[in-house]
């Protein structure tokens, strides 16, 4: 998450490490990778290819990536997995909570032990390539005819737990989007905001990581492709019944409505605070104001991140219980966005973006009460 964060949050050194660390990781020698392919795919794994790479050309913290091309010429994207990350997960997390505690005083406001649960979790999710690939096909389906996002198609033949092909996508991560003209910087943010609502309020199921590699710009189809579909998850109806009011309250400048609805969401219990219950108000209002403006609102002009940052020891120091689980995941991703919006310095109207998905929210609620089913891929459950 750091790795994705402007200066005005870490120095510009620390910047280029994590930098650093996001685009490069040593990986695997070849008897490795092939007794990995082996044991997820068969020794026979080679007929199921024409060609694949040894040197990967993309290596992570959990797996590498490898170019191939099928019998029929398509060029695929192969994830191989590091033996035993997904057996470690669990004790680095324990790990790092005792490095924490021991290196800082951690304030009880953090929750750290809750943090560290959800962090836990959507690791365990992005080790499993079956759960990712079955996200993948989902988000394939939703997208199916949005004319701006688009999903590669999942290779099944080569996709196992611990292996997973796609195609190939191009284009280039959005944070090599800067030097392009303010209409097309314009564009890609904008979509990029409709995505997250769309995903929120309308599928009610997210790619929750922000990575700015997940973001791949095409300049000559002028659309996105999305990538890296791990720490994919669903959303219940109670909670963004609840979430969307919050955000409408923000968008109408209506504080009270953000305290109370707030509640109902469980941020707060109520017993907090009169500092507390107005510095989560006052960050709510803070982070409703692209969606309150009317007219084009001006991201690379703002201070957002440094006034919401201001108000955090505050919240630290008096919150009563942890966030919503969901929450995690979910303002990850809504920071990325509006940090993608920042660094891009999008100016665009939101206001009537969010109406609009605020209207359709509810219409499809009323017409719907309960759940309606979504495309899924068969391996989900």
């Amino acid at each position: 998450m750091l790795s994705i964060q402007d200066n005005s949050f870490i120095s510009p050194q620390i910047q280029r490490i994590f930098e650093r660390v996001r685009q490069s990781a040593d990986f695997m020698p070849r008897w490795q990778m092939v007794r990995v392919l082996e044991e997820e795919l068969g020794r026979d794994w080679q007929t199921k290819v024409a060609s694949l790479e040894e040197v990967p050309f993309a290596a992570a913290s959990i797996g590498q990536v490898h170019q191939g091309v099928l019998k029929d010429g398509t060029e695929v994207a192969v994830k191989i997995q590091y033996p035993g990350v997904a057996q470690s997960i669990r004790s680095d997390v324990q790990n790092l909570l005792v490095v924490l505690k021991a290196s800082m005083a951690l304030p009880e406001g953090l929750f750290a032990e809750q943090s560290l649960q959800a962090l836990q979790q959507e690791l365990a999710w992005e080790c499993d390539y079956r759960r990712e690939a079955a996200c993948a096909q989902n988000f394939r389906q939703l997208l199916a005819d949005d004319p701006f996002f688009r999903v590669p198609a999942v290779i099944k033949e080569l996709c196992t737990t611990r292996v997973l092909g796609m195609e190939l996508a191009g284009g280039v991560p959005l944070d090599q989007c800067q030097g392009l003209s303010q209409d097309i910087r314009n564009q890609i943010c904008f979509q990029l905001l409709r995505l997250c609502l769309r995903e929120l309020f309308e599928f009610r199921f997210m790619q929750t990581d922000p990575n700015w590699a997940n973001f791949l710009y095409d300049t000559s189809s002028h659309q996105v492709t999305l990538l890296d579909f791990g720490a994919s998850r669903e959303f219940g109806t109670e909670f963004t019944d609840n979430y969307i009011e919050v955000v409408k309250a923000a968008a109408d400048g209506d504080s009270d409505r953000v305290l109370q609805k707030s509640r109902d969401l469980k941020f707060l219990t109520g017993f907090e605070t009169k500092a507390c219950s107005d510095a989560h108000v006052e960050a709510v209002m803070i982070l409703g104001e692209p969606f309150a403006t009317q007219g084009p609102y001006d991201f690379g002009a703002g201070d957002t991140a440094r006034r919401v940052q201001s108000l955090i020891p505050v919240l630290l120091r008096h919150r009563l219980r942890p966030p919503p689980e969901e929450t995690y995941a979910l303002h990850r991703k809504l920071a990325g966005a509006f940090l993608a919006c920042a660094r891009l310095r999008a100016n665009i109207s939101c206001r009537d973006l969010f109406q609009d998905t605020y209207q359709r929210y509810w219409a499809s609620r009323q017409a719907s009460p309960t759940p309606l089913p979504r495309a899924r891929g068969d391996l989900l459950h």
